[in-house]
C-alpha cells in the first residue's frame, strides 16, 4: 500500500466515478483505528480513503498538546510508514468538517504547509480537505470555496465542499432537521458557476439529501438519494444551454455525472439508499460511528468477559496479559477492520484496488 499522490488519488476518483462505485472514508482517533483501517481496506483488496474529523485531529496530538495542525501530521507521517507494508492497495489522506471557526487553526496552516512541500519537489501530507460551510449563507460558503480551491491547487489537492446541512451531531457540530438537509438543482448550478466543474480546480461536493450524522434504528433516516440524480441532470442540461459559463459540455461527453459527489451521515441508511446514492455520482462515503460501535464493542465484550482479570478485585493482583492495552487493543483492532470491509463490499470498492 502507498499513500496517494495527487495524480493517483484524481485517478482514483475518475475510476470510481466511471466504474460506479465509492469508496469508504474512515475516520481515525489514534494510530491504532489507523491500522484497522489500513488492514480492512489490505483485506478487501479496496483502495480508500483515510480521515481525521476536528476533533479527531485535536486528539492524535495528546490531550495535553490539543493542536489540530500537530496531530494531522503526525498521522500523515505515521500513515506513509506503516503504508509501506501493504503494496496492493492505495489510500489518500484527507481532513474531514472543517467548519469556518477552524480555519484559521487547521486546513488553512496545512494547506499553506503543503504549498511549500510542493515549491519543493515533495509530496502533500495530505491529498484532500474539507471545508465545511453547512452553517454559513450559501453566498458565503462559495466565497471561501473559491479562496481553499485556488490554495488547494498550488498544494496538489482536492477540496471537498458541503452545500446545505447534515443533521445530527459530528465532534460538537449539531445541525437540525430542516430544509437545507435537502440540496436542490438551483443549488448545484450555483456551485458549477462559482467553482466550475474542474476547469478551476478539483473539488467533490456534499449535496446533502436527508443526510444525518450518529447512530439511529433503521428506517429513522429519511434519505432522498433521487435528488443527487436530479443535481447531476440538471447540471448537465445547463452547461449544453451555455446556462453554466466557462464549463464546456465536450468536457463532460464521457460521463452523465458533472459531480464526484460525497454521502455523509451513511449510518442507519438501507443498503438500497446507498446503493442509489453511488449509482447517482456519490465516489466517498464517510464511516464512522459504525466503525466507532465496532472497535469498542470488542473492547467492551474483553472487558465484561475479563472483569476479574482486567481489574484487581478483592485484593487479587488480576492477570496482566488481560490488561495489558495489547490484549484489547488488538480484538478492537479486528473488529474494526471487519467493518471497513464491509463497507467495501456494500460501496462496491472491493476488490477493485488499482494495483
Amino acid at each position: 500500500m502507498t499513500i496517494a499522490t495527487p495524480e493517483r488519488y484524481a485517478h482514483m476518483l475518475e475510476a470510481a466515478r466511471s466504474g460506479g462505485y465509492a469508496y469508504p472514508a474512515i475516520n481515525v482517533t489514534s494510530t491504532q483505528t489507523l491500522n484497522a483501517a489500513l488492514q480492512g481496506f489490505a483485506q478487501a483488496e479496496s483502495d480508500g480513503i483515510i480521515q481525521v474529523s476536528v476533533g479527531g485531529a485535536a486528539y492524535l496530538s495528546g490531550q495535553a498538546v490539543g493542536n489540530r495542525v500537530t496531530g494531522s501530521l503526525a498521522l500523515a507521517a505515521f500513515a506513509r510508514e506503516v503504508a509501506k507494508r501493504y503494496p496492493h492497495i492505495t489510500v489518500a489522506l484527507h481532513t474531514d468538517h472543517c467548519a469556518v471557526q477552524y480555519l484559521d487553526e487547521w486546513v488553512r496552516p496545512l494547506l499553506a504547509y503543503e504549498a511549500d512541500q510542493i515549491a519543493h519537489g515533495q509530496e502533500p501530507a495530505f491529498q484532500s480537505h474539507m471545508w465545511d460551510g453547512s452553517t454559513v449563507p450559501l453566498e458565503q460558503n462559495l466565497d471561501i470555496a473559491e479562496e481553499l480551491l485556488d490554495k488547494s491547487q498550488a498544494a496538489h489537492t482536492i477540496l471537498e465542499i458541503e452545500i446545505g446541512a447534515v443533521g445530527g451531531e459530528e465532534d460538537g457540530h449539531r445541525a437540525s432537521a430542516n430544509a437545507k438537509l435537502y440540496s436542490t438543482p438551483d443549488d448545484a448550478i450555483r456551485v458549477a458557476r462559482r467553482l466550475g466543474l474542474g476547469e478551476q480546480g478539483r473539488y467533490i461536493a456534499a449535496f446533502t439529501f436527508g443526510n444525518v450524522h450518529g447512530a439511529y434504528k433503521p428506517g429513522f433516516v429519511k434519505l432522498r438519494p433521487d435528488i443527487l440524480g436530479d443535481i447531476q441532470r440538471e447540471t448537465l442540461a445547463a452547461v449544453s444551454e451555455g446556462r453554466i459559463e466557462g464549463a464546456a459540455a465536450a468536457e463532460l461527453s464521457n460521463t452523465d455525472k458533472p459531480f464526484m459527489l460525497v454521502f455523509h451521515g451513511g449510518s442507519g441508511s438501507s443498503a438500497e439508499d446507498i446503493a442509489l446514492a453511488v449509482r447517482n455520482g456519490v465516489v466517498k462515503m464517510n464511516i464512522d460511528t459504525d466503525t466507532q460501535y465496532a472497535f469498542t464493542r470488542a473492547v467492551a465484550g474483553h472487558m465484561f468477559a475479563n472483569y476479574d482479570k482486567v481489574l484487581k478485585i478483592d485484593g487479587e493482583v488480576g492477570e496482566k496479559k488481560q490488561y495489558d492495552p495489547r490484549s484489547w487493543g488488538k480484538q478492537g483492532e479486528s473488529a474494526m477492520a471487519q467493518r471497513v470491509v464491509e463497507a467495501c463490499q456494500e460501496l462496491g470498492s472491493a476488490g477493485h484496488a488499482l494495483d
